[in-house]
């Protein structure tokens, strides 16, 4: 039995089109494998606090036992380490904001990428700590940029759990979606039968 982690990073409800794709990703994958656990989180509707001084006090400290202010500060950053870990594929959704990813998902991924949690630094440089996990990244975005032109999204998303020992990231990418409704539908249409191929190839 897997344990699915899903997490959808849009601050749309029913009009979000990578809620949609996520969705359904679920949806086939709970019809094949109707026994695996699947744990839901919401960034877009609630949304996770920024790391401050405390925090980073707190994260890089060489102590073992911390004042009770500074435990506090990682209180949400240890529930969230402790649920991303449990789980041995993610469906995350990302729309493209300017560029790159929503505010709400880097406030995320900052609490996650954690020094002696998620990765070290040794001798060798760093070393992620999160191992022998899958990840699906389903992305919107209102243009053309898989041919890399000012995409800043995949390439740091694929550096950034890579850092932390993710190294099986598929993206499927819901592009030209402002760009007319059939160029829009279309890649919807692709996208969901890129997710189908998704799912039958870890079957």
């Amino acid at each position: 039995m897997k344990h699915i982690l899903h997490i959808d990073t849009s601050p749309r409800s029913a009009r979000s089109i990578s809620r949609s794709l996520t969705e359904e990703f679920i949806r086939i994958w709970k019809q094949v494998h109707p026994g695996d656990a699947i744990t839901y989180r919401d960034l877009g509707h609630y949304i996770v606090p920024p790391i401050d001084e405390a925090w980073i006090a707190a994260a890089f400290s060489r102590t073992e036992t911390l004042p009770q202010e500074l435990e506090a500060a990682l209180k949400i950053s240890d529930e969230l380490i402790d649920e991303f870990l449990a789980a041995d594929l993610y469906i995350l959704g990302v729309p493209m904001y300017n560029y790159s990813i929503p505010a709400n998902f880097k406030a995320y991924i900052d609490q996650i990428v954690r020094v002696r949690r998620t990765f070290i630094i040794g001798q060798d440089g760093y070393e992620g700590l999160v191992k022998g996990k899958k990840m699906l990244i389903v992305t919107t975005r209102g243009g053309k940029y898989s041919n890399g032109t000012l995409d800043f999204q995949e390439p740091y998303l694929k550096a950034i759990f890579e850092l932390i020992g993710i190294t099986d990231i598929t993206f499927i990418h819901a592009e030209n979606l402002s760009m007319g409704i059939q160029e829009g539908q279309q890649s919807i249409a692709a996208a969901h039968a890129a997710i189908h191929q998704f799912v039958a190839k870890y079957c």
